[in-house]
């Protein structure tokens, strides 16, 4: 009976440890429910883009290596179709022959370059008269009264001289608001310029001037004309009545301005 009993609760508890162990999670879940979540290889969280600007890492180059940027095309200008020095040789000039008649001098100076003689008597009378520049010479070329204004004895600006040029059989042409390049580039060209400035590349004021026929001018006290030769990257060379001056840039630009950039061209 003793063993019947022994026996019977034997078989009893053997079969509650089997239903205990089968209602267990099995092994490999209770694993996975108590390992470290391991983070990625990056340490540095991911973060949201920023509206500021940030520093680009650069790279640093390796010895004899130079970084050059691209060049924008806001930052490329046209090349130069000149260099940057010219002087035209041969070229000759004379005296002027009348007190205010540099304008015909120098007409003849620069039409003698181009093989074409003509008297600085012949050309003078050949222009037409008038109290405006812009379509006649002003005045009495004989006078010694130089540097009074229209309507007083003043002289003749760029249209007149290129016209008469014209009909003596040259290219000539009369231009205003000329530019620095444009000069060298015509000089380089071989192509000597007569431009209209002030005294010795000096300054005066322009003064509006309103002709008997209601026509307007820009004149300026001491009017005078040279022909340009030649330059180089600080100054522009010149002829006045035969002889060569090399004047700083700035200077001619100062005096030049003053009648609007006047010359007459070879074109």
């Amino acid at each position: 009976m003793k063993k019947t009993l022994r026996w019977i609760a034997f078989t009893f508890f053997s079969s509650l440890l089997l239903l205990i162990t089968a209602c267990q999670p099995e092994p490999r879940q209770a694993v996975l429910a108590s390992e470290t979540i391991t983070p990625p290889t990056t340490s540095t969280p991911t973060q949201r883009p920023s509206l500021a600007p940030t520093k680009t890492a650069q790279r640093t180059p390796t010895a004899g290596w130079t970084k050059t940027p691209a060049p924008s095309q806001a930052s490329i200008s046209p090349t130069p179709s000149f260099p940057e020095n010219h002087f035209i040789s041969p070229i000759m000039g004379h005296v002027q022959s009348y007190e205010l008649g540099c304008e015909a001098s120098a007409a003849v100076d620069w039409a003698g370059f181009f093989g074409l003689a003509i008297y600085e008597y012949t050309f003078q009378t050949a222009l037409p008269l008038s109290d405006n520049p812009n379509y006649g010479f002003v005045g009495e070329v004989t006078t010694d009264a130089w540097g009074q204004i229209p309507p007083y004895a003043y002289g003749v600006h760029a249209g007149p001289i290129a016209d008469l040029l014209v009909e003596f059989g040259l290219p000539a042409k009369a231009v205003s608001a000329y530019t620095l390049d444009e000069i060298k580039e015509k000089l380089s060209d071989d192509k000597p310029i007569i431009v209209w400035v002030i005294g010795n590349m000096e300054y005066s004021e322009p003064l509006k001037y309103i002709d008997k026929e209601g026509r307007t001018a820009i004149v300026a006290p001491y009017e005078h004309v040279v022909i340009l030769t030649g330059y180089n990257q600080t100054h522009l060379r010149y002829m006045n009545n035969g002889k060569f001056y090399d004047t700083p840039i700035e200077v001619f630009l100062n005096s030049w301005a003053v009648l609007g950039n006047m010359a007459v061209i070879y074109d």
